[in-house]
């Protein structure tokens, strides 16, 4: 391949590789961009965002002389430096799936920052931030995605601070009365309790200049929190409830974007220093401020008071329909206008002796926070090791009628939870109004049948389980159904093919050992190929040990794909890896001994995820270098949770920086029928290591295991000798060869 503009000289492309963990999928996708390169006869240089920061960094020449660039990332890059270059943005599993079609198709990718003469034809093309354009299938979440999970990330501390406060100070300081669930003034309690409540004032404002912050940076954040005060405070538009979480969504997306489109206005370069401090943060937030009060908060004081009378009007039919109605709306906003207009005509409706109404709602209250929390406890795997912590939190705050407890759930999955709660709600709505249950105290949840405020109690904590069940199932029913289709999208069964370029001749995996110029991947880690570095540095290009012409080399590590340099003592002789090593055998060191005997399996008993998991960290714990083995399982877990750890070609590798153990080990295990890992490639993982490491040893010593994995991974002969080797033993001496 050469350029358009010069027939003699080969394409020259950059690439950058990141993804939000940094280790994994950054260096496989530089891995597989690098080989693919060489396969096609294009000069590439990659730069990997890893965990340990950017390697191989692309210079000012290096852009300069570029033909284009690819972005391959799941977490945000700055593009400012390719302005004026063709710039092709993808998530980093599309670098791994397909790293072919990506290099054939930067070609044609618009220009970053505005067209020039040269892509003229391209120019109405727009690389966007669901992570492509045309046939690219997006595969990176989406610029929306990543800023309200932003939001909600800072969120999440103050619901669970706020209303753990408020649930330990009712519980301890707390009593039913007529006008509610009350705390004597001037009690100790009670300043927990404004304490609390302070950290609920904050959450909402907090999410709103969060999600703006991660829009358009520093300048977004105030106007944002801000933004998201206001649409809390419904008395600054004439509203008896603020929009709540939904309001500050929607106010921090307003933020971000306005603060992005006023830094497009050219200023004079005097100026330029005090905009992002004085003139950004003072018009975006008199802007969105004022918007929000005279347009947006009108029509939310107008839904609060027709629902108000719509209410009135259906206090003379079916109960069982009037629970219901409660039940959505009690669910649908929680604090939101909707939300607090169903509580107050429950309560209302008190002091004129009808107690049933409010014990529709108090029935609905609780559903929300306590389905959450079910679902996270039902099917953890769905769930981050944040998500589950928060869902115990819901769990408590449900049993105190504190339904802001579901909010980081339905922040971050709106299309998932909102139904869900509300399906819940509706149920035990209903179930009440059916039974006529009473609550004499304008308070909700389990809490107020206990101190005795409320009739019928039996059929009150009966219909708060339906709907606590009913909203946990539909919630997972519905996450699941989305992941599916993620996958479905995502071409989660293609296959990745073994042989890059295999169509056009490309060499096999012997011999590779003695033709390190001619394999793809051969320059330093397989990130630079082509150019000068292929063809007149030897010392580089025999540096690739462990990566033939597999495309298939799914297994990270910094050393080998960072193309720095790093880390090139770890680097095995290439004539070892055709052999199986001079002297190896069952007493060899495997991994500076991190892996033994002890922790190698040719039979995992596991059929899925969660087991293999635990069943690896029960056989790490033989050594004697673990402590906790459920700890170990949660840290495991946890880094599952941030993506997965399955790399494609049959390979996982999961790994775990915790205390629970007292120094680093490895783990093997092989699984006859192979176990389902999320891999890129749709690959069951039959090939399994298992890394722990404690915290103090969680830098160099971790990804210098990787790095060392990685090399061997690569080979796809070692992969075959691991998968025939017939017992443990003669495993073992095949793993040797990593040392």
């Amino acid at each position: 391949m050469t350029s358009p503009g010069n027939k003699q000289r080969r394409t020259r492309l950059l690439a950058v590789t990141a993804c939000p963990t940094g280790i994994a999928h950054t260096y496989m996708a530089a891995e597989k961009l690098a080989q693919a390169a060489e396969a096609l006869g294009v000069e590439m240089k990659v730069e990997t965002q890893g965990s340990i920061g950017a390697e191989n960094v692309l210079s000012d020449n290096d852009v300069r002389n570029a033909d284009g660039i690819i972005v391959a990332a799941d977490k945000d890059v700055d593009l400012s430096r390719f302005t004026g270059k063709r710039v092709l943005k993808v998530g980093v599993a599309e670098g791994i799936r397909h790293p072919e079609r990506l290099i054939e198709r930067v070609g044609s990718a618009p220009v970053h920052g505005g067209s020039t003469p040269a892509a003229a034809g391209s120019s109405r093309t727009r690389v966007g931030a669901d992570g492509g354009h045309g046939d690219s299938g997006g595969k990176e979440r989406s610029a929306a995605y990543k800023a309200l999970m932003n939001g909600v990330s800072y969120m999440i501390p103050f619901v669970v601070v706020g209303g753990l406060l408020i649930a330990v100070s009712l519980a301890l300081g707390g009593h039913a009365t007529p006008e509610g669930y009350a705390i004597p003034e001037g009690s100790f309690w009670e300043s927990v309790f404004k304490i609390g409540e302070i950290g609920f004032r904050l959450m909402v404002p907090i999410l709103s200049g969060y999600i703006a912050y991660a829009i358009a940076d520093r300048p977004a954040l105030v106007p944002g929190m801000i933004g998201g005060w206001i649409a809390n405070t419904g008395a600054l538009y004439g509203s008896e409830a603020g929009a709540g979480f939904i309001g500050a969504i929607v106010t921090g997306f307003l933020a971000g974007y306005l603060v992005l489109w006023i830094k497009k206005v050219k200023v004079p370069r005097f100026a330029q220093p005090i905009m992002p401090i004085i003139v950004i943060p003072i018009v975006a937030t008199s802007a969105l401020g004022l918007f929000f009060i005279y347009v947006i908060g009108k029509p939310i004081a107008w839904v609060f008071e027709h629902l108000t009378g719509w209410l009135s009007g259906m206090t003379g039919t079916s109960a069982i329909l009037l629970g219901a109605v409660l039940g959505l709306m009690i669910a649908f906003d929680m604090g939101g206008p909707v939300n607090k207009t169903a509580f107050l005509f429950g309560a209302g409706l008190i002091a004129s002796g009808n107690q049933t109404v409010m014990g529709m709602c108090a029935a609905a209250i609780p559903v929300m926070p306590l389905g959450q929390g079910l679902a996270t406890l039902i099917r953890r795997r769905l769930y981050s090791e944040q998500e589950r912590e928060t869902g115990m939190a819901a769990l408590f705050m449900g049993f105190f009628g504190i339904s802001e407890g579901a909010i980081p759930f339905a922040a971050a999955r709106p299309a998932q939870v909102i139904p869900a709660n509300m399906l819940g709600g509706a149920v035990a709505g209903a179930l009440a109004g059916l039974a006529g249950v009473e609550d004499a105290v304008p308070h909700g949840g389990p809490i107020v049948a206990v101190l005795g405020a409320t009739g019928g109690v039996p059929m009150f904590f009966l219909a708060i389980a339906a709907g606590t069940v009913v909203t946990a199932l539909t919630t997972n029913a519905l996450i699941g159904v989305k992941e599916r289709g993620a996958e479905a999208r995502g071409g989660g069964n293609v296959r990745v093919p073994a042989q890059v370029g295999a169509q056009a001749g490309a060499r096999g995996t012997e011999g590779a050992a003695g033709a390190v110029p001619t394999l793809a991947g051969t320059t330093a880690g397989g990130t630079r190929t082509g150019g000068t570095s292929a063809e007149g540095d030897p010392k580089r290009g025999a540096r690739t040990v462990g990566a033939p012409e597999a495309a298939g080399a799914d297994v990270e590590g910094p050393g080998a794909c960072s193309g720095t340099g790093t880390d090139t003592t770890d680097a095995a002789d290439p004539g070892s890896e055709s052999g199986s090593g001079a002297g190896a055998g069952p007493g060899g060191e495997v991994l500076s001994g991190h892996l033994t005997a002890r922790t190698v399996k040719v039979g995992l008993d596991a059929t899925d995820k969660d087991a293999a998991i635990r069943e690896m960290a029960a056989m790490l714990a033989t050594t004697g270098r673990v402590t906790d083995v459920e700890g170990l399982v949660r840290a495991a877990h946890a880094r599952e949770d941030q993506g997965t750890t399955g790399l494609g070609e049959e390979i996982a590798v999961p790994h775990a920086k915790t205390d629970a153990v007292t120094a680093p080990v490895v783990g093997f295990a092989r699984s006859p029928e192979g176990v389902e890992w999320g891999s890129p490639d749709g690959t069951k993982a039959r090939l399994i290591f298992m890394i722990a490491v404690p915290e103090a040893a969680a830098g160099d010593e971790h990804l210098r295991i990787l790095s060392l994995l990685s090399r061997k991974l690569a080979d796809a002969e070692f992969r075959e000798r691991l998968l025939a080797a017939p017992d443990e033993p003669a495993v073992l001496r095949v793993l040797t060869e990593i040392a």
